[in-house]
């Protein structure tokens, strides 16, 4: 094993558990790695998702996973073993010891020789670790949707090209999936469907105001930890399942917590929308809701260029994930396939003359690449918020059910306060950054 670098102790958020809150000066900014180094990573959130990250990790001979960290006792246990055994063969006596559990984040944050984390939480729990892993020098790679809302997003976006680290958002439809985002995208880019008109995404509905009944908190979860910085309210397991669970949970279908289906897919469809269209630093201008005030599709999105883009609403005889309509013909993509109208459109490969994307065929090496360069990745923190801020529109657009005006720069609604309320929400006193 290599020795790992020592980075100065990160200094978290003051609360009252006594982390406090280090000066700029104080903290540790990123650097390149050495070409034989490790990159150390600790995963925060072993749920269905973080489990994934971690055995992707631990595939991984580049990576040397240190630290797991869960709210709930069963779960940083079994990362922990996860990681135990896929090291055991490092030690004569086939027993590995090397991985740090944690209940709270701040915690693992804190540790000497980490280089990078890995954050898969609830979307209301993305924010805050992301912002204190950036003052810490760590590099991050977080899931999406990249924040759960829009005021939050500049924030850490903020805080990450201050600290200089690289971030890489969970969009993984940029790498992965057979390509077939990437091949639309290029064959978009280089004219095959001529000048683009409109653009139809098929992603779930909003949230709701979460009603679950309390239940009794089971022994080894943190409940007070997993709600941070929401408003409190009593546990479920529809929220936080007890132990270890294969399946997602519903957090996602309410607005304390997440973004509904809409958030939840569409911060991988409107992605590919936004990475398409090239508006990866920008946004619509307008979101026009549905007349019917209880419809949950069909809103729409119109650029500063005159492009449209509709949310689940497709006409007879064609679906798909992502439908690119253009003067030329369309392009439909889902993550199992790509087509065009006419065919012929896709038939040819781009040539090498051709416009581009950044080669990535995997989402967490791409990640691990640009540490090691130093250079930028696939999905930064500022295009995962982006692409998040296009689902809180939706949602905002569907409860207000009026047409709104956006500033893309200032990331604040035209001449309407009630809509700019909903920009931001107030956390539990404790976790104010």
């Amino acid at each position: 094993m290599v020795t790992r670098r020592s980075f100065l102790k990160n200094s978290s958020l003051a609360t009252a558990s006594g982390l406090l809150v280090g000066t700029w000066s104080d903290r540790c900014f990123a650097k390149p790695l050495a070409a034989l180094e490790r990159t150390t990573v600790g995963v925060i959130g072993i749920g269905r998702m973080g489990s994934g990250h971690l055995g992707k990790l631990l595939g991984n001979p580049e990576v040397e996973v240190v630290a797991v960290c869960d709210v709930v006792q069963e779960r940083r246990e079994s990362g922990a073993a996860s990681v135990a055994q896929r090291y055991a063969d490092r030690t004569k006596s086939g027993e590995y010891r090397g991985v740090k559990q944690f209940e709270d984040f701040r915690e693992l944050l804190s540790m000497d020789g980490l280089d990078a984390v890995v954050i898969a939480t609830p979307d209301h729990w993305h924010a805050i670790p992301c912002i204190l892993a950036a003052r810490s020098g760590k590099h991050i790679y977080c899931e999406k949707p990249l924040t759960h809302d829009i005021a939050e997003g500049r924030h850490l976006v903020d805080e990450v090209t201050r600290a200089n680290v690289v971030f890489q958002t969970g969009s993984q439809q940029r790498s992965e999936f057979g390509g077939h985002f990437r091949k639309a995208v290029e064959a978009i880019w280089n004219g095959r469907i001529g000048d683009v008109q409109r653009v139809r995404i098929g992603v779930g509905t909003p949230p709701k105001v979460c009603d679950l009944p309390t239940q009794e908190i089971p022994i080894g979860t943190n409940w007070d930890l997993w709600v941070g910085p929401a408003q409190m309210r009593g546990y479920n397991e529809v929220l936080c399942p007890q132990g270890i669970h294969k399946h997602f949970p519903l957090w996602r279908s309410y607005v304390e917590f997440g973004g509904g289906g809409l958030a939840d897919m569409g911060a991988h469809h409107f992605d590919i929308a936004q990475w398409a269209l090239k508006m990866d630093t920008s946004a619509p201008t307008q979101i026009i809701a549905p007349e019917d005030p209880k419809a949950e599709h069909g809103l729409r999105f119109v650029y500063a260029n005159g492009v449209e883009m509709i949310h689940n609403e497709f006409e007879e005889g064609i679906k798909a994930d992502c439908v690119f309509e253009g003067t030329r013909g369309m392009i439909l993509v889902s993550r199992n396939g790509i087509s065009s109208r006419p065919g012929s459109l896709i038939e040819e490969p781009i040539g090498v003359d051709g416009v581009h994307v950044m080669a990535s065929t995997n989402h967490h090496q791409n990640w691990l690449d640009a540490i090691r360069k130093g250079t930028q990745c696939i999905c930064t923190a500022e295009i995962g918020h982006r692409s998040a801020s296009i689902c809180h529109l939706a949602n905002i657009g569907y409860r207000l059910n009026r047409k709104l005006q956006w500033d893309p720069q200032a990331e604040k609604f035209l001449n309407d306060d009630e809509a700019n309320q909903q920009l931001s929400r107030e956390p539990r006193e404790q976790w104010k950054i």
